[in-house]
């Protein structure tokens, strides 16, 4: 896989995850987020343990300790972000709540150079262009009512950088399904325990009905088997700054989403011209970052 082949990669994962919102709007609010993503992410897991037993003892048996350690740390950072985007998207409709979760798009390049790593200027464009479609898009309608979830994702999305650099770096020295197999378990173990404190009246009794065991049965595989293995995967040829302004096409995707999908599943997308502008913007960031220039393409071609 060359590096334009883990970009496609990538968005097509983005195109996966824009999904989120759709398959969460199935889910009644009575159902909590911890509950959602504890189900979910072990669901995940034990779909990729019986397609890939063998696989996954043999990547054991080399390196047991280290694997299991940093997938419990990945699985706790992305277990956090993930409750926080739930509750704070709470506040938020499809377009505006997808535009807000992109935010760590223009949060990572800083962490890369807090951490002392290299940021191409390429990158920084790119990043200013996404934070000016966010503006565009969502400070024209933000309101007081919103501190909260915008203060949840806002935090959500500075763990989630930090994941990204970390998950980049173990996912060229580690088995790519492996390591999805162990974070999923991980953050099912963890997000189980949140789970029985905060809500254990809840913990037994998760109402069975149709729409809810089909929308948790199609997010623990596409987006969690086969989303979350295939970015792994992918970030063995990207970088961090990469692969995150690829995610923000997140937005795009949201957008078109809340405009063609019926209103009786999702919020629907009202189109304006900031929202236009904003998505215009985002794209536009992405073919900045993406497309390679001078060395970049000669090393493609």
């Amino acid at each position: 896989m060359n590096r334009i082949q883990a970009n496609l990669c990538l968005l097509c994962v983005t195109l996966c995850w824009s999904t989120e919102v759709i398959i969460f709007a199935c889910i009644p609010d009575m159902v909590s987020p911890f509950a959602t993503t504890c189900i979910t992410s072990a669901a995940g897991s034990i779909l990729l343990a019986l397609c890939f037993f063998r696989r996954i003892i043999g990547e054991l048996k080399r390196d047991a300790k280290r694997v299991i350690l940093r997938c419990l740390l990945l699985g706790l950072m992305n277990g956090s972000y993930n409750v926080l985007y739930l509750y704070g998207l709470k506040s938020f409709d499809v377009s505006s709540g997808a535009f807000t979760l992109s935010m760590t798009a223009v949060i990572l390049p800083v962490i890369l150079l807090t951490m002392r790593q290299k940021v191409g200027v390429k990158t920084w464009v790119s990043a200013g262009m996404v934070l000016s479609g966010i503006i565009l898009a969502v400070g024209n309608t933000a309101s007081v009512g919103q501190f909260w979830g915008i203060l949840m994702i806002g935090s959500g999305c500075i763990i989630r950088a930090f994941y990204i650099v970390l998950l980049n770096r173990f996912a060229s020295e580690n088995d790519p399904i492996v390591l999805s197999s162990f974070l999923s378990m991980t953050v099912g173990i963890v997000t189980a325990i949140i789970w029985l404190i905060t809500d254990p009246g809840s913990f037994m009794q998760l109402p069975l009905q149709r729409d809810i065991i089909a929308s948790l049965a199609i997010y623990s595989y596409f987006i969690i088997a086969f989303a979350q293995t295939l970015n792994i995967f992918a970030q063995k040829k990207s970088t961090p700054a990469n692969a995150t302004i690829i995610y923000s096409m997140e937005i795009v995707f949201s957008v078109i989403w809340g405009l063609v999908m019926p209103a009786s599943m999702i919020d629907k997308t009202v189109l304006t011209p900031w929202i236009v502008a904003g998505v215009l913007f985002v794209v536009a960031g992405n073919i900045v970052e993406i497309i390679p220039s001078g060395r970049e393409a000669s090393d493609e071609a």
